[in-house]
């Protein structure tokens, strides 16, 4: 049984989209998508510890469950069926079959990363979860989908040559035949391309997770894509990067220097993302940076149980994730109900919404609260400790600045749709009561009354300002969505014109006798000039 369920997960999807092929059953397999994600999520709560499949003995080729693969694999699907139900009445129309396409391929991809045990079946299903998502983001067909959709499929190609590289050193440096990924990693620590190895693998998985500064697709993809589109991308194909980094840099196994390194890259892109959200107008930008800050966090929290060697942490790190997945996605989900919302109905959106919001501060006994506390052996002490508090505090200002703006989107009385209420209710309540189910520490420790004044102080402080941002947030300029890659394209031009200042600069200096050494000089920052071009 367990075996069917490892090959159930990632096959059913893509058996709905052969069955797509023929005109017959297309219509009929289009509106089962919510159905799709079903066996994922049988295998999550079913499935026994450590439970594995080989395919191929000589290779070790094979699907494979351990606990952080299992809670992720259980969001992930719950978030599948709930976007799927909301997508059908959201998405009605004739687009609909070739959304469900692309949706079952990037579904399919999604359930792969978590039960992949191969070099050779995670990088497959890592690409599908990747590039097929293109089709969900330029679904709507406008300029602006169409351009977000070109730059994300350019960085997802960036990404999947990174990792193909790296998982090609990671099988040379191997001694034997085994693809399996528990053989290959082991033989890594002799490796004389050890660094080149983990810097590709960080490279591929952290654009992937949307650590800066490879996070640009995030605030770009989500505002275009439609709203189910954008609850996924968010909430579960950005975790293929998070799984992909617990596989691949194993606690113990892992130099504690990258450890570090990716302690300060998770708090930068932490606070990089609440920075440049709370300047953003449209709720899902915000919503998109939110996502960029707390996969910072969870970079911050995996770093530093790499650096101290604490085995526990990739199940507090998956535990974190998982109410992520959850709560983002029914924040997602959200922003469409909101848009069909006015009047009484309007608070069956906002009061839920503000509990999630405050959860992603750490307000006691809400799911966020709960996972900041699976975390806090790796983030509770030190300077790490005031930095994670300190992110609490922008991440709670940051989510209310969210509900804000999503206050601002409700329309006149208009009622939304069951259809869209119910699965938005769902995954909000699963994202507050779950991870109560399968918290991965003692709850007793953490209802003292100490912990809780503790885990209220980062949400007081956010809160507080909250008013300020509302009184004089309008006057800070917004940025535009992606940051950085808009910033390059402006000095893509200033570098052309400081090039073309150097070169004629160059030809002045060849008529005087003692220019050596400055032509030289010019010469390598006009070389410097054209490579940033």
């Amino acid at each position: 049984m367990t075996a069917l369920l490892l090959l159930a997960a990632p096959l059913v999807p893509l058996l709905l989209l052969g069955a797509m092929a023929w005109p017959g059953l297309r219509d009929r397999a289009a509106t089962l998508i919510w159905a799709a994600p079903l066996p994922g999520l049988a295998c999550a709560v079913f499935a026994t510890p450590d439970a594995a499949l080989v395919v191929d003995a000589r290779l070790r080729l094979g699907l494979a469950l351990d606990a952080p693969g299992a809670l992720l694999l259980g969001a992930a699907s719950l978030l599948w069926c709930a976007a799927g139900v909301y997508a059908r009445a959201y998405l009605a129309g004739p687009g609909f079959t070739r959304f469900a396409a692309w949706w079952l391929a990037t579904l399919s991809g999604s359930m792969g990363v978590f039960v992949a045990a191969d070099l050779v079946g995670f990088y497959l299903a890592f690409t599908l979860a990747s590039l097929p998502a293109w089709g969900l983001v330029i679904h709507d067909r406008t300029a602006q989908a169409l351009r977000a959709g070109a730059l994300y499929v350019l960085l997802a190609v960036l990404g999947e040559a990174a990792l193909l590289a790296g998982f090609a050193l990671l099988a040379a440096s191997s001694p034997g035949e085994s693809l399996a990924i528990a053989d290959v990693l082991r033989a890594i620590g002799a490796s004389p391309l050890r660094d080149v190895t983990i810097a590709l693998l960080v490279t591929g998985f952290g654009l992937k997770a949307g650590l800066v500064p490879l996070h640009v697709w995030l605030p770009i993809a989500h505002p275009a894509a439609p709203m189910p589109a954008s609850a996924v991308l968010s909430g579960a194909i950005i975790k293929a990067g998070v799984i992909g980094l617990l596989r691949f840099l194993p606690v113990g196994a892992t130099p504690a220097g990258w450890g570090e390194a990716l302690v300060v890259i998770g708090f930068v892109t932490a606070f990089w993302g609440v920075a440049l959200g709370i300047a953003q107008r449209n709720p899902k930008a915000v919503l998109a940076y939110s996502s960029v800050s707390q996969m910072g966090v969870v970079a911050a929290a995996f770093g530093m149980g790499i650096a101290a060697g604490m085995a526990a942490t990739p199940v507090a790190v998956a535990f974190y994730a998982l109410h992520h997945v959850l709560a983002k996605g029914a924040l997602f989900l959200a922003v469409g109900v909101a848009a069909a919302s006015g009047g009484a109905a309007r608070f069956a959106v906002l009061v839920p919404a503000v509990v999630l919001a405050l959860g992603f501060g750490g307000l006691p006994l809400t799911g966020g609260w709960l996972a900041k506390e699976a975390v806090k052996g790796e983030l509770g002490a030190g300077v790490v400790g005031l930095l994670a508090a300190a992110s609490a505090a922008g991440s709670t200002l940051l989510m209310l600045h969210f509900v804000r703006r999503l206050s601002f989107a409700a329309d006149g009385a208009a009622r939304p749709a069951l259809a869209l209420l119910l699965p938005w209710l769902a995954l909000a309540a699963a994202s507050v009561l779950l991870p109560w189910v399968l918290f991965p520490g003692a709850l007793p420790s953490v209802l003292a009354p100490d912990a809780l004044l503790k885990a209220m102080l980062p949400v007081l402080v956010g809160a507080a300002l909250v008013l300020p941002l509302a009184r004089w947030g309008a006057r800070v300029p917004e940025p535009p969505q992606g940051d950085i890659i808009v910033l390059a394209r402006h000095l893509r031009g200033v570098t052309a014109r400081c090039g073309d200042a150097l070169a004629r600069a160059e030809s002045a200096l060849r008529a005087w006798p003692a220019a050596g050494l400055a032509l030289l000089v010019l010469t390598l920052a006009l070389g410097v000039a054209l490579a940033a071009r």
